[in-house]
């Protein structure tokens, strides 16, 4: 176990994102439409790293939704992430702890998405014992529904985890060829590019083999406790093929930093079953070489506490890797 350690900006104040009285008037009018009453009140989402709005939204019938949206002309990008997400929430299988979509719309060159509220808040780090073994239950449903994907995803066309690897998550191959700059190591790493090279360049391989479908980005402000202690999990943009061990390790990676015995409930997690013996040292060295690197060259599009999340979040992942591997 390690001591705690708090990111740079806690996960329910990282977003900056427009205020409902930015939108465009007739995004605010079709969006008012379709909820049945004018909306008088907008609380925004505090947690996330794009610059979309995000809002629990209110009406004056006392109705209430939670709406995202983005202007196509100023973030195309995240409006293909938008309707992506929609797809993928319209073919989930009832039951299981996600919000649910209502409808989506176009209006004055806007995407907006709706979903049902979740009465929840963020997960506090380090985080409550009794909150991490809500949100790990609750995967381990959503991991188990997915192992055998629903035909309706299916025809979706999901990524593979292995390809997207392979393109985008594997870093300490190109530092080490020299075409990306080395990141800033903490003490027990520096000398260890070799070895985080191999474990990571195995990655691909694990992730091709799986059957079953992942979140894509599993992190703790993806997650939602509701009143009754219960964890809701969000942002289903990334949907992908792949095992679902990859997405487990991105929630537990706060969980290490939290001083929790992570290594035991990665092990007695049900999404483990038939992973191989180094699959969370594997994940832990990819997601470490990609945070770090990704830290530099964070999109302008994107909240300006995005490069801070991901170098803290390289750097714990790192942590528990040195750790485990009993490097100093």
């Amino acid at each position: 176990m390690s001591l705690p350690s708090r990111p740079p900006v806690a996960y329910h104040a990282t977003a900056q994102r427009p205020a409902w009285h930015a939108l465009p008037q007739p995004l605010r009018s079709a969006v008012s439409a379709r909820l049945g009453a004018p909306v008088v009140e907008a609380r925004g989402a505090g947690a996330g790293f794009t610059r979309g709005f995000a809002a629990l939204l209110g009406t004056a019938d006392g109705g209430s939704a939670f709406v995202k949206a983005a202007g196509h002309a100023e973030q195309p990008h995240l409006v293909d992430w938008y309707a992506r997400e929609a797809a993928i929430l319209a073919r989930l299988p009832a039951g299981l702890p996600v919000p649910r979509l209502r409808w989506t719309l176009w209006e004055a060159g806007w995407y907006a998405l709706c979903l049902d509220p979740v009465d929840g808040h963020t997960p506090r780090l380090p985080w409550d014992p009794a909150e991490l073994t809500a949100a790990l239950a609750g995967y381990a449903g959503i991991s188990a529904a997915l192992a055998d994907p629903p035909a309706e995803l299916s025809t979706l066309g999901l990524p593979r985890l292995a390809e997207l690897a392979r393109d985008d998550i594997l870093w300490w191959g190109e530092v080490a060829a020299g075409r990306e700059p080395p990141p800033p190591l903490p003490a027990p790493a520096r000398g260890r590019l070799a070895e985080l090279v191999a474990l990571e360049s195995r990655l691909p391989g694990y992730a091709a083999g799986a059957t079953g479908l992942t979140h894509g980005d599993l992190r703790v402000d993806n997650v939602l406790i509701d009143r009754a202690g219960a964890a809701w999990f969000c942002d289903w943009t990334w949907l992908c093929h792949g095992p679902a061990w990859f997405d487990l390790v991105g929630l537990l990676i706060t969980g290490y930093a939290s001083g929790l015995d992570v290594d035991s409930r990665f092990a007695a997690h049900p999404a483990t079953a038939g992973a191989p013996p180094d699959a969370l040292d594997v994940t832990l060295a990819a997601l470490a070489g990609y945070h770090l690197t990704a830290a530099a060259a964070a999109p302008p599009t994107a909240s300006a506490h995005l490069p801070a999340h991901q170098r803290w979040t390289g750097e714990q992942a790192l942590g528990w890797l040195a750790h485990r591997r009993g490097w100093t």
